[in-house]
C-alpha cells in the first residue's frame, strides 16, 4: 500500500510530543507525497505546527476521541498509535483503513490492529529509539536520524526579540535562558534555586553585561522571587507567561540555555543551534533523555549510581562548579 493520507497519534507530555518528531521525519520519507496529520494533546501538540513534513496538526484526547468525526469522519489510509489508550485506538480503528500501535493490554483490540509491536522496556535504550521502533519496525520503513525538530517562524522570532528589547532597551549578551523546575509529581528532579542564584552570579561577575530569562511553566513563586531579589534587573521572569511556541522563539534567542529535565529542554534540543546544559536525574538519565545528535550538549547526571539513587537522591549533589565550568566552556567562545 502506497499510503495518501497518513494520521499519527501521540497524545502526552511536552517533551515526549517532541521525541515523536524523528518518528514522524521517518514516516514523511518514506512517503514523501503523502499528507501526514498529527494528533496531540491540545496543549502541547502545537509544538508540532510548522514543520515542513507534517501536513496538519490537530488536538485529541481520550475523552473526545468517542465522538470525534462522528458526523462525518476523515478518511486516513494509515493510522499509527502511540500510548495504550483504548478511546484513542477505537478512534484510529474507526478513521483509518490499516492501523499499526503498541502491543496493547487487551487481546481483543490487538485482533482488531493490522499490525502491533511489542514496546521496548522503558530505559532499554534512548527515548527517540524507542519511539522509532513502532513505524520502522511495524512499517518496515528506515529511521531519518535521532535529533529533535521545532520550527520558530520568522514572526515568532521577531516577537520574541521585542519582547526582549521592550524589557531592557537592548538585545543583551550574553543571554542565558534557564528552567528551573520540571513538574509538581516530580520535584526530585529540580536543581536548588540557591544553585541557579550561584551559577547567574558568577555569570554577571565574569560578564558584567549578561542577562538572564527564567521559562517554564508556572513556578514556584517563593523561588521566583528569591532569583529576582538576587538578580535585579538582569533577569526576566517569564516562567507560567508564554505559550509553548512562544518559549521556543525566546530560546531561539538565546546564547545559552540551562535547564533541568523537562519539557523545554526538549524543545531547545529540537530547535538545535542553541548550546544546552541539562540536568538529568539519576532516575532519569542523560542516556535515555538527553537531545541526540546535538552539537552543543552538555548532559550532566547526578552521580549516583542505579542501586544508590531514588527519589531522596538530591539534585544538590550536581554542585554549581560543575556546571559553571560547562557555562565558561561555551560563552568563552
Amino acid at each position: 500500500m502506497v499510503p495518501e493520507k497518513i494520521l499519527v497519534i501521540h497524545v502526552t507530555r511536552i517533551g515526549d510530543t517532541l521525541l515523536t518528531t524523528p518518528a514522524l521525519r521517518a514516516i514523511s520519507a518514506a512517503w514523501p507525497h503523502a499528507e501526514l496529520t498529527f494528533m496531540g494533546h491540545p496543549k502541547r501538540s502545537e509544538v508540532i505546527k510548522n514543520l515542513p513534513y507534517v501536513y496538519d496538526v490537530k488536538g485529541i484526547t481520550k475523552k473526545t476521541a468517542f465522538w470525534k468525526n462522528r458526523i462525518q469522519p476523515q478518511r486516513w489510509d494509515l493510522a499509527v498509535v502511540f500510548g495504550f489508550n483504548d478511546a484513542l485506538i477505537h478512534y484510529a480503528l474507526r478513521v483509518a483503513k490499516k492501523v499499526i500501535a503498541w502491543q496493547q493490554n487487551d487481546a481483543n483490540i490487538n485482533k482488531m490492529l493490522n499490525k502491533w509491536i511489542p514496546k521496548p522496556p522503558n530505559d532499554s535504550m534512548t527515548a527517540v529509539d524507542m519511539l522509532n521502533t513502532l513505524p520502522c519496525q511495524g512499517l518496515n520503513i528506515p529511521p531519518q536520524g535521532r535529533h529533535l525538530d521545532f520550527k520558530v517562524t520568522k514572526q515568532e522570532r521577531r516577537h520574541a526579540q521585542r519582547l526582549i528589547t521592550a524589557t531592557w532597551g537592548h538585545s543583551p549578551a550574553p543571554l542565558l535562558g534557564m528552567v528551573t523546575e520540571s513538574f509538581p509529581t516530580k520535584p526530585y528532579r529540580d536543581w536548588p534555586i540557591d544553585h541557579f542564584i550561584g551559577l547567574c552570579q558568577k555569570t554577571a561577575q565574569k560578564w558584567p553585561s549578561a542577562h538572564f530569562i527564567i521559562l517554564g511553566g508556572k513556578a514556584d513563586p517563593k523561588k521566583l522571587k528569591k532569583i529576582k531579589q538576587a538578580l535585579g534587573d538582569d533577569v526576566l521572569i517569564l516562567a507560567g507567561k508564554l505559550s509553548l511556541r512562544e518559549s521556543g522563539a525566546i530560546i531561539s534567542l538565546l546564547d545559552l540555555y540551562i535547564g533541568v529535565d523537562t519539557g523545554p529542554t526538549h524543545l531547545a534540543g529540537a530547535i538545535g543551534h542553541i548550546p544546552i546544559i541539562s540536568l538529568y536525574h539519576c532516575l532519569h538519565r542523560a542516556s535515555v533523555l538527553a537531545p541526540l545528535e546535538h552539537a552543543q550538549l552538555s548532559a550532566l547526571d547526578h552521580p549516583h549510581s542505579h542501586s544508590q539513587c531514588d527519589t531522596n537522591s538530591c539534585m544538590s549533589e550536581i554542585n554549581v562548579k560543575r556546571v559553571w565550568n560547562e557555562v565558561q566552556k561555551y560563552l568563552d567562545k
